[in-house]
């Protein structure tokens, strides 16, 4: 399996609330939208509506094709609880030629 070119890759971070973050990674995977994701506990500090807010979060990190972007955020954000959810996604610039191979081969549809 030849993977395309590296920039075809993206990394799309979102911080959900803990007890959802399974939820929203298996619901992507099952869609093929995502070869994978990682979940992380993270602290967030940030300030809301004049609000200093600390949250224990989940931070996702979810691997697509670059192509599956806007379908990736869009379903999140479908399913996401909060009214303005941080969702990012990132350019792959260089990475491991196999595992390219692979979120490629994960996220063809097929």
């Amino acid at each position: 399996m030849t993977p395309g070119p590296i920039g075809e890759i993206c990394v799309i971070y979102s911080t959900v609330p803990k007890v959802r973050s399974k939820e929203l990674a298996r619901r992507l995977l099952a869609k093929r939208l995502v070869a994978c994701v990682n979940i992380l506990p993270v602290r967030s500090l940030y300030r809301w509506n004049g609000e200093d807010c600390d949250e224990e979060e989940h931070l996702l990190i979810i691997k697509t094709k670059k192509d599956r972007a806007d379908r990736v955020i869009s379903t999140l954000r479908g399913m996401h609880p909060y009214e303005v959810p941080e969702i990012i996604a990132l350019p792959v610039i260089a990475g491991h030629l196999p595992y390219l191979a692979w979120v490629h081969g994960e996220t063809d549809g097929s």
